[in-house]
């Protein structure tokens, strides 16, 4: 082979490299290990010398007053930078009820009341540890609740390689329905005082991108400036500014039609083939929230300081602590594992067959990785920076931990159990 030749043999067309750095920043693992890095980061530099300098970051305060957006960096980032993920899980949410899996009521069903059973059994666990602590500390029962997708499934798609590919759905499908629960839960329970002046406001931007969308309009100039116009009126009617990010999310058209879809390439006629625009849109800004807007909320919420033995003895004791704990490790998997059993007991609800109790109850530890969504409602619940919410930071994260590794273990094991039934066939 000549030397000129042997360049061009590895050269990729601009086009193709883009397309691997996109499959690359979509895989399970990476956003994982983003979400990891950045929280091992925020620890490391809240527990070190360099305290001052991270707190000084974060609490840093810019913005617009008169708009109410006067924000702290880490108040950005959990307003701003989330909702972006939280436009991407409103994308996800209507494709899976147009034309995914939770269109079909019967498969959808168990998942469905898995997630649901995955949310109150946690929050009973959290309510009866701290029953006698008074309505204060109560504020906090929705933070074992909700499952954190990224760190969930990738765990899964470390350990779980052999395992049954309906046990990633069930997951996804239950974490998916955890979240709208959760957005539900924030917008109903943590918005103390709404401004409805500011909130029919948003509805003029809100409509003007819903057409937009639905004509197939994808020009990021307009369409940006409508979405931080919703974004800034949710924001200062006084309902998390999150939200804002669902709604938009659930605006575009799902199924491609002649106005509104995105040419994907060809079938074996040669005929062109569309896709629709929420699933165009949750490529695109997929990335963006797997990259940067969930590892920089992961960095600025998770950083807490733990104060040694003595304050990690102190925050392990404290039942705000424990009902977190608790929540996420055992509630979790009892509710979801309860409500399917239940459930699937009846003739119309049929698990997957190439499912086992043993595999669900792996993905049911799994799903009690709570994390991003349960550090946003702790800070709703007692205030950012609070010595309750450092404690949650605490609960969250060593809950999340031990659910990890639990569910980790089992799902291993399973896996290699069924590469060995593999291997024997």
């Amino acid at each position: 082979m000549s030397s000129s030749s042997s360049p061009a043999r590895f050269r990729l067309a601009p086009h193709e490299l883009w397309r691997g750095i996109r499959s690359t920043a979509r895989s399970d693992v990476l956003g994982g290990g983003l979400l990891l890095t950045a929280t091992l980061a925020a620890l490391i530099l809240a527990n070190s010398p360099a305290a001052p300098w991270y707190e000084a970051v974060r609490d840093f305060r810019f913005g617009i007053p008169e708009w109410h957006l006067e924000l702290s960096v880490g108040a950005w980032a959990a307003d701003g930078l989330l909702a972006v993920f939280f436009f991407v899980v409103g994308l996800e949410l209507k494709e899976e009820f147009v034309a995914g899996r939770l269109r079909d009521p019967r498969r959808a069903a168990l998942p469905i009341a898995a997630a649901v059973g995955g949310v109150i059994v946690p929050a009973l666990f959290f309510v009866a540890i701290n029953a006698s602590s008074g309505a204060e500390v109560l504020r906090g029962w929705a933070i074992p609740t909700a499952t954190d997708i990224a760190f969930a499934i990738a765990v899964l798609a470390v350990v779980g390689r052999f395992l049954p590919p309906a046990l990633r759905v069930f997951l996804l499908t239950l974490a998916i329905i955890d979240d709208l629960i959760a957005i539900t839960i924030i917008a109903t329970f943590y918005t103390e005082t709404i401004s409805f002046p500011w909130l029919i406001l948003a509805l003029l931007p809100l409509a003007g991108f819903a057409l937009a969308v639905q004509n197939g309009i994808r020009s990021w100039w307009i369409l940006l400036p409508l979405a931080l116009a919703v974004w800034a009126f949710v924001h200062a009617s006084g309902v998390h500014a999150t939200v804002a990010g669902v709604l938009l999310g659930f605006m575009v058209p799902v199924r491609p039609t002649e106005r509104a879809r995105v040419r994907t390439g060809t079938d074996a006629d040669g005929a062109p083939v569309y896709d629709g625009l929420a699933a165009h849109f949750a490529d695109r800004w997929g990335i963006v929230a797997t990259l940067v807007a969930v590892p920089v909320f992961a960095f600025f919420a998770a950083g807490v300081e733990i104060g040694g033995a003595e304050g990690l003895v102190s925050a392990l004791t404290d039942p705000i602590t424990i009902g977190i704990i608790a929540g996420l490790v055992l509630g979790k998997p009892v509710g979801i594992l309860l409500t399917t059993f239940l459930l699937s007991r009846m003739p119309a609800l049929r698990l997957d067959e190439s499912l086992r109790w043993p595999d669900l109850a792996g993905m049911s530890l799994l799903a009690g990785i709570g994390f991003t969504v349960s550090l946003l409602v702790g800070e709703l619940a007692y205030g950012s920076s609070s010595v309750a919410d450092d404690h949650v930071k605490i609960g969250v994260l060593v809950g999340s931990l031990l659910a990890a590794v639990l569910g980790g273990l089992v799902l291993a094991a399973r896996s290699r159990r069924a590469r060995g039934a593999a291997s024997a066939g």
